[in-house]
């Protein structure tokens, strides 16, 4: 027994641990911008690194989620012995669609919408909550967004720059 244990310790590899990756801070937009519509909390990313309260850019956030269940009828289920041995019982679907308006004054800089679906199907001993549904739709949808305006930055930029020529702060 103790030559088999020497044996298999000898054969255990130990791996490099590798340090941790830094995560990369928020992008943000070309500018500053205020929040005229909407809950700070549920920004995406980019927007929440771009915040002031004395930015003339205002923007108006939504996010509009609905659910779906779908369960598989009780006669079917309990009657079928694959249940017992994982079969999914049902599934939750979670839709979030958001919309993102940037303006300046009475120009409408920017105006970005997205839409993310998120489902898992539940059984009799697993299965996702809502709330971490809720939370993988929302990520997606707010990622999304990020994503559309960072390849708009640079319109962004000129846009906002010809706007405040021509109106006021």
């Amino acid at each position: 027994m103790l030559a088999l244990a020497v044996c298999l310790a000898g054969c255990v590899s130990i791996q490099p641990t590798r340090p941790p990756i830094p995560e990369e801070p928020p992008r943000s937009l070309p500018f500053k911008v205020r929040l005229a519509e909407g809950e700070p909390d549920d920004l995406p990313p980019m927007v929440a690194a771009s915040l002031s309260d004395k930015s003339p850019v205002t923007f108006s956030y939504r996010e509009d989620l609905g659910h779906e269940h779908h369960t598989v009828p009780l006669w079917i289920s309990a009657f079928n012995p694959m249940t017992f041995f994982g079969a999914p019982t049902g599934s939750t679907a979670v839709t979030v669609f958001a919309q993102l308006v940037i303006r300046r004054g009475d120009t409408i800089l920017g105006d970005y919408a997205a839409d993310a679906r998120v489902s898992a199907d539940y059984g009799l001993t697993y299965g996702t909550t809502n709330l971490d549904l809720d939370r993988a739709a929302l990520a997606e949808v707010r990622r999304k967004i990020d994503d559309e305006l960072a390849r708009d930055s640079i319109r962004l930029a000129q846009r906002n720059a010809a706007s405040s020529h021509q109106q006021p702060d």
